[in-house]
């Protein structure tokens, strides 16, 4: 029997659009959220984006503050030191996982990715490199076969997605993120768990050390709009926003 189709619920709709003005620095990094004319210009009431503006923190992405309303969020280079660590570590054991539990079938999925991934890479393409790359990170996730390790790797990366740099522009970077991503691949294919977990970690403290490079070479924090922006796959800020709000509204 045709099952009928679902309307998403409003504020999740509301969630969707304020995660993309995040992302394209409509709302920027501290900014202070005009819930009033913000509702005004999204034609919606003030009850919806209230609602929306709950799920966006349970996310890390604005934080809501008594009497004085609600903010975006930003990342100091203390939170990038003391973030990058732990993705390092989850993703690391996502790999591990991955490499032990995944079957053959499964593994040779994900061929056609790294290749795009490859061609991206020699193209300098950094927006379909990053969407390309995220799709891996999170095939690789569902791979390990963990619900907790996917949630909370999720809940980081949104997190980081507030970062006012990106590691892509860096010169020279997207061939040698490549270069670690096909590492990882053969370390799976080999089923070398341990190697797949220190290629992992590897490549996310690596992405920190060109992030440090980053700011030490702008020193007066270049703004995010000068760099290339890369957003989240809609569908994962589609599929996510609604299972974090069940467990908000629970």
């Amino acid at each position: 029997m045709t099952q009928p189709i679902v309307r998403q619920a409003l504020y999740l709709e509301v969630a969707d659009r304020l995660r993309g003005m995040i992302h394209a620095r409509a709302l920027r990094n501290g900014e202070w959220i005009d819930e009033l004319r913000l509702a005004g210009e999204l034609g919606i009431s003030r009850t919806p984006l209230r609602e929306a503006l709950k799920v966006l923190a349970t996310e890390g992405l604005v934080r809501l503050e008594p009497r004085r309303g609600c903010f975006v969020n930003e990342l100091s280079p203390q939170d990038l030191e003391d973030i990058f660590p732990l993705m390092a570590m989850l993703e690391g054991r996502c790999a591990f996982e991955a490499a032990r539990k995944a079957t053959d079938a499964q593994l040779a999925a994900l061929a056609p990715l790294h290749e795009a991934l490859a061609g991206h890479a020699a193209a300098g393409r950094i927006d379909a490199y990053y969407q390309t790359n995220y799709l891996i990170h999170e095939a690789v996730q569902a791979l390990a076969g963990n619900q907790w390790l996917v949630d909370m790797v999720g809940n980081l990366r949104k997190v980081l997605s507030l970062s006012r740099h990106r590691s892509l522009a860096w010169p020279g970077r997207i061939q040698e993120s490549c270069g670690e991503h096909l590492a990882i691949f053969e370390a799976l294919r080999a089923r070398d768990g341990e190697r797949a977990e220190a290629l992992a970690r590897h490549h996310l403290m690596r992405q920190l050390e060109v992030l440090r490079a980053l700011a030490a070479d702008d020193p007066q924090d270049t703004p995010f709009s000068d760099l290339p922006v890369a957003e989240e796959p809609a569908h994962e800020r589609t599929r996510q926003s609604r299972a974090r709000a069940r467990r908000t509204h629970a």
